[in-house]
C-alpha cells in the first residue's frame, strides 16, 4: 500500500450495482459488477478507501442479484470488499428542521395523491367496461386503474425517502462522514438536508480509477484483472 492515503469513505446504494450506466459496451451485468468490485478492492488496498453498505441495502441488493445471472464468485467478492455495517440510529442526530420539512412534504404529497385519486374516480365514472387492449385483456376501467397506480406512485414516492433502506443509507453516511453513491434521485435530494456529499453511481468507477491513476496504482488493478 502506498504511504499517501485518501482515507475516504463511501456508502453504496443498490442502484450503483444495478444501473446500466456503469456498463461498458457489450458488457454484461456481472462483468460490470466484477470490474467495479476490483476497483473497490484495489482502492481499499492502495489508498485505504473504504466502501460501506447497511445490511438492509445489502439484503436488497442480493435479492435483486438472485434474479440475475451473477456468479457466487462475484457475490463473494461483494461480501469481501464492501463492508456491511448497521447505522447507529440511537446516537446519530438529525436536525429537527429536517424532520419538520419531511412531515410537511408528506402532508403535501398525500393531498396530491388524493387529487390523483379523485381524477381517476371521475374518469372511471365515464369509462366503459370494454376491452381497449385485446392482447392484455385490459378494459377502459383497467386502463384508468393502471394510470392511477403510476401517477399515485409518482405523487407520493418520487423524490422522497420512501423506505427504511434509504434512511439507513443516509444515517450510516452521516455517522461515517461518508459520501453517498447512488442513482436514486430521492436519496440525492435528501443528501443536502443531511449535509452529505454525494456522487452519481455512473461516475463512481471513473472516480476510483482516477484516484488510482493519480498514485500510479492502475498497473496493480490491471494485473489483478488478468489473474
Amino acid at each position: 500500500m502506498v504511504e499517501r492515503s485518501f482515507k475516504q469513505r463511501f456508502v453504496l446504494d443498490t442502484s450503483l450495482f444495478i444501473t446500466e450506466e456503469i456498463r461498458r459496451d457489450e458488457e454484461t451485468l456481472e462483468e460490470a459488477i466484477d470490474r467495479l468490485l476490483d476497483l473497490i478492492a484495489t482502492a481499499r488496498l492502495e489508498l485505504d478507501i473504504s466502501c460501506y453498505m447497511p445490511p438492509s441495502i445489502h439484503s436488497e441488493l442480493t435479492t435483486m442479484l438472485d434474479d440475475r445471472p451473477v456468479s457466487e464468485a462475484t457475490r463473494s467478492k461483494l461480501n469481501t470488499w464492501v463492508i456491511r455495517k448497521h447505522p447507529d440510529r440511537y446516537t446519530v442526530s438529525i436536525p429537527a428542521d429536517v424532520v419538520y420539512r419531511f412531515v410537511d412534504e408528506m402532508s403535501d404529497r398525500v393531498d396530491r395523491g388524493l387529487r390523483v385519486s379523485e381524477e381517476a374516480v371521475r374518469r372511471a365514472e365515464t369509462s366503459a367496461d370494454e376491452l381497449v387492449d385485446d392482447h392484455n385483456h385490459m378494459t377502459e376501467i383497467d386502463a384508468v386503474i393502471s394510470d392511477l397506480r403510476d401517477r399515485y406512485r409518482r405523487a407520493l414516492r418520487q423524490g422522497v425517502l420512501d423506505s427504511r433502506e434509504d434512511f439507513d443509507l443516509l444515517i450510516l453516511a452521516r455517522e461515517l462522514d461518508a459520501g453517498v453513491v447512488t442513482e436514486d434521485t430521492g436519496i440525492i435530494a435528501w443528501t443536502e438536508d443531511f449535509g452529505l456529499r454525494y456522487l452519481h453511481g455512473k461516475d463512481f468507477p471513473a472516480l476510483l480509477y482516477d484516484y488510482l491513476e493519480a498514485v500510479d496504482a492502475v498497473d496493480q488493478l490491471n494485473h489483478k484483472r488478468e489473474e
